[in-house]
């Protein structure tokens, strides 16, 4: 539990901190001023006459829309007053990748800015659940690994040997096994001599404590969680309310107490539904492995009881018989 505990712990640090560590946005330079044109400097060149055209010659495309010094657009003639829109085209074509990047950022410190304006209450409701976390991760492992210790023929045969009489064969049957019920009717069968009903209830009692463990927690975690998320309603209302008298700060002020007192209520009613879940099944899974140790043991002693009934007859039956042939 300890070991499973500090991992999470050490999961969650990590995820937070790779969380917060968001891209910085590409620098670009911002545009410049347009070039001025010089009065004193000569009139641009008039447009030369249309050169004849060759049929054999591939079509040219129309490069009025790219900006000067782009791959297959001629350089100006020196002199020529180069136009504004292909500067500003030309410095405002990345513009939109820069957006993905602005929107990654934001995304990746959404956890962390929803923390941060939940208040301070947000780190007990973060211990609250790290704890359910991990014991709802432990029982599921337990319960996977006792589903894999069943062994209902093994108990079939147990029965059959106890019902034939033959309790030493029945007793190594279930010695050694991993069985709850299995190992229950090893330990009623080895003190069947002393106390066959208190061996079988001691075993049991093992079994179900082994099986409820840290149910105990989670029925906590589930009635702590809502009632630290009201608690951060109302310290965020009360942030909110004491920042009234003031007029400037009071809409900025008033929004943040409201931000923090849903971002509380929120994250205490989430932690309380995620263990709330997990532990109804655990409780069932108890209750029918409690009915499964009170059958097999109720079936050990009604088994036993009618064996020792059957050898005490026939006993008495010898010693009736000669009884009456010697009062005879």
């Amino acid at each position: 539990m300890k070991t499973l505990l500090t991992a999470c712990l050490f999961s969650l640090a990590l995820a937070l901190t790779s969380s917060a560590q968001s891209p910085a946005p590409p620098q670009t330079s911002p545009p410049g001023p347009p070039p001025t044109v010089n009065p004193g400097a000569p009139a641009a060149a008039s447009p030369p006459a249309a050169a004849p055209v060759n049929p054999a010659a591939p079509p040219q495309l129309p490069t009025a829309s790219l900006p000067p010094g782009a791959p297959g657009v001629p350089p100006p003639p020196p002199g020529a007053v180069t136009s504004p829109a292909a500067t500003v085209t030309a410095t405002l074509s990345p513009a939109p990748a820069e957006a993905p990047a602005k929107a990654s950022g934001l995304s990746s410190n959404f956890l962390i800015d929803n923390f941060r304006k939940g208040g301070p209450i947000m780190w007990p409701i973060l211990i609250v659940s790290i704890i359910g976390l991990t014991v709802v991760i432990e029982r599921i492992f337990w319960w996977g690994s006792r589903w894999f210790r069943r062994d209902p023929k093994l108990i079939e045969k147990v029965f059959t040997a106890i019902e034939n009489g033959d309790t030493a064969e029945a007793s190594r049957l279930s010695r050694g096994t991993r069985d709850p019920v299995l190992r229950m009717m090893w330990n009623g069968l080895n003190h069947q001599h002393a106390s066959l009903q208190g061996a079988l209830q001691v075993a049991a009692g093992i079994e179900i404590k082994r099986a409820g463990r840290f149910l105990v927690v989670m029925d906590t975690l589930v009635t702590l969680a809502p009632l630290l998320g009201l608690l951060g309603t109302i310290t965020g209302l009360i942030r909110s309310f004491s920042f009234l008298g003031n007029e400037e700060l009071a809409v900025q002020a008033v929004t943040g107490g409201i931000a923090e007192a849903l971002i509380a209520t929120a994250c205490g009613l989430g932690i309380a539904i995620f263990a709330l879940v997990p532990f109804n099944f655990f409780t069932s899974r108890v209750s029918n492995l409690e009915f499964e140790l009170q059958t097999a043991a109720t079936n050990l002693e009604v088994m036993l009881g009618a064996q020792t009934a059957a050898r005490e007859m026939e006993i008495a039956g010898p010693a009736a018989v000669s009884g009456k042939g010697s009062s005879i």
